[in-house]
């Protein structure tokens, strides 16, 4: 598959290190507005539309995208996002409206197949990239801004981010990788921002065998976070779960809106009875 995103061939974000911020103080692509403990744990403040992807695109089984309402603040990030095994676009609804509503263009990909593993998942989500970004609804392409694009997924999704984040560190800005399921464990080729979530309980994708390893791989990456939501098993991406919502949506405001405003809600990280585990490389 050819990607022809010139556009998005960026240099990475910068590493959080000597960069954190008050949340009065905001640099880079600003959207919405300052976050709060409170305001990171429900929607945003955008409201959201969405429109349907047709299954005959070519790369991947068509899908459903969330926009902003807004044109009044500029164009807005994007995220590419897959479903896990056996799932579909359609069971993520709650997750990916309320990314969108903190200011993001999300698209949600079907599969080709449900049972498709993670690799392959991995090339349909840039897939989904390219389209996002050649060949979206005039709608979508009016808000979207091409060169802040994020990867994202769960379970075999989540192992499939792994994958696009590896074999195409130009293309995207950051990667969030939800109950990440994948058998290769090492993953020292990524090189860009990237987030782990994992679930305590989880049963399919059990944190010490994938989530866990996974993170501490990711050796090339110039900052990575582990948040591990407590009591919580493998399907929890396909909830609104608050404290999911708020370290993907940190994520993503801090490394595809390079927004330094999120920098005291990941770094130091979280302390919380909702977290059973939290990592990360910033400073002490």
């Amino acid at each position: 598959m050819a990607i022809r995103l010139g556009a998005i061939a960026a240099a990475l974000t910068l590493p959080l290190a000597g960069l954190v911020a008050s949340p009065a103080q905001a640099e880079g692509y600003e959207r919405g507005p300052a976050p709060s403990e409170s305001s990171l744990l429900g929607s945003g403040s955008f409201s959201v539309s969405t429109d349907s992807v047709s299954s005959f695109v070519s790369g991947f089984g068509g899908g459903t995208i969330y926009y902003p309402n807004s044109t009044s603040e500029g164009t807005f990030g994007g995220v590419v996002f897959s479903p896990g095994f056996t799932a579909r676009a359609s069971q993520y609804i709650p997750l990916a409206r309320r990314v969108a509503s903190h200011g993001f263009v999300v698209l949600v990909i079907d599969t080709n197949t449900v049972y498709d593993y993670p690799n392959t998942r991995g090339r349909q989500i840039l897939a989904g990239v390219e389209y996002l970004t050649e060949d979206a609804p005039s709608a979508v392409a009016a808000r979207l801004d091409e060169s802040r694009i994020a990867v994202a997924g769960h379970s075999m999704g989540g192992g499939g981010t792994l994958y696009a984040a590896d074999n195409a560190p130009g293309i995207v800005k950051a990667a969030v990788a939800l109950q990440p399921w994948h058998t290769d464990k090492t993953w020292p080729g990524v090189r860009i921002p990237t987030m782990i979530i994992g679930a305590e309980n989880d049963t399919i994708a059990g944190v010490s065998s994938h989530s866990i390893p996974f993170y501490n791989s990711l050796s090339g990456a110039p900052e990575k976070a582990y948040g591990e939501i407590n009591n919580a098993g493998h399907l929890i991406a396909n909830s609104d779960d608050d404290w999911q919502g708020r370290l993907f949506v940190s994520w993503l405001k801090r490394y595809v809106d390079e927004d330094t405003r999120y920098d005291p809600y990941l770094c130091p990280g979280p302390s919380s009875y909702y977290l059973s585990d939290y990592r990360d490389t910033c400073p002490a």
